[in-house]
């Protein structure tokens, strides 16, 4: 794990670059519990329009199916490295299993935050986070990350060129290298990570993955987080609440751990717009602060 100093370098690095890598954090038993849920749940995955998941591979929700997926959730590990990049008190929205399979597509550039009517997209601190967990070893050749460093806080080009994320246009998108969903872009940066590493990255970021041209199944765990659900407004909690149910057999101990971090919201307030559009003032010099 990092030392003092590289704490505060990989905090540095989230607020300039909008992600970071934390090396060995998740054990090698827990990675082989997750392979054993995520495997289960991806020979069964039969999508009904294969084509609404083809460049992320899956998108299988991650509803505690196996006793791993609440053992990663609640990892103590990955909970104090949030701790020590400044997010005592993190809480857990929603988690995807995100597989390419052999000879898988790349993954269009998108970012994913949707609360850009709220005035916390301005704060050069994330409100929303994805942590992601590789359950192989991972590089260009199968399908790693691309990040573009700083796209969380200025706006550049490509933004005004994008698709959606995940919209029925992001899904039907063309699969061209001239295509600005799918390019190589000279100020992109690739982020391999070994098994057992963290990427955390601001939802505001933009991202991509390369193509899967191994022969062997790549399987990602995202899961998403808030790093200071207490400060939201209220629309933007009502917005971003826990709405799925637990498992009903699921461990007590396991499951009184999940509730204690769920981004719960109890109030009455109707939800903000759910709204992936960057506003039009976004963005065009440094995001305050």
């Amino acid at each position: 794990m990092p030392s003092e100093n590289s704490w505060k370098t990989k905090r540095e690095q989230m607020n300039r670059d909008g992600y970071c890598l934390l090396e060995s954090v998740v054990s090698m038993d827990l990675i082989d519990g997750l392979r054993e849920g995520s495997d289960r749940l991806l020979d069964e995955f039969s999508p009904v329009e294969q084509h609404l998941v083809r460049y992320q591979g899956s998108n299988l929700s991650i509803d505690f199916q196996h006793p791993s997926f609440a053992e990663l959730v609640t990892s103590p590990a990955l909970l104090g490295s949030l701790d020590r990049l400044g997010w005592p008190t993190p809480r857990y929205m929603s988690g995807y299993i995100l597989s390419k399979p052999p000879g898988g597509p790349p993954l269009y550039w998108h970012q994913d935050w949707g609360g850009w009517d709220d005035p916390v997209s301005f704060e050069v601190e994330p409100m929303q986070i994805f942590v992601m967990v590789y359950l192989t070893d991972t590089v260009v050749h199968n399908g790693c990350l691309r990040v573009i460093p700083g796209t969380h806080r200025y706006r550049i080009d490509l933004h005004d060129e994008l698709t959606e994320a995940h919209s029925p246009a992001a899904h039907d998108a063309n699969l061209s290298d001239t295509s600005p969903m799918f390019r190589r872009r000279p100020d992109e940066v690739d982020v391999p990570i070994k098994v057992g590493d963290l990427v955390i990255g601001d939802a505001r970021v933009l991202h991509a993955a390369h193509a899967n041209q191994s022969d062997r199944r790549r399987t990602c765990m995202t899961l998403w987080y808030f790093t200071r659900w207490d400060e939201c407004s209220e629309p933007l909690q009502s917005l971003y609440r826990w709405r799925n149910d637990l498992p009903d057999d699921m461990d007590g101990e396991q499951k009184s751990r999940v509730e204690s971090i769920l981004t719960r919201y109890d109030g009455s307030m109707e939800p903000l717009p759910f709204n992936r559009h960057l506003p039009a003032g976004w963005g065009s010099g440094q995001v305050e602060g």
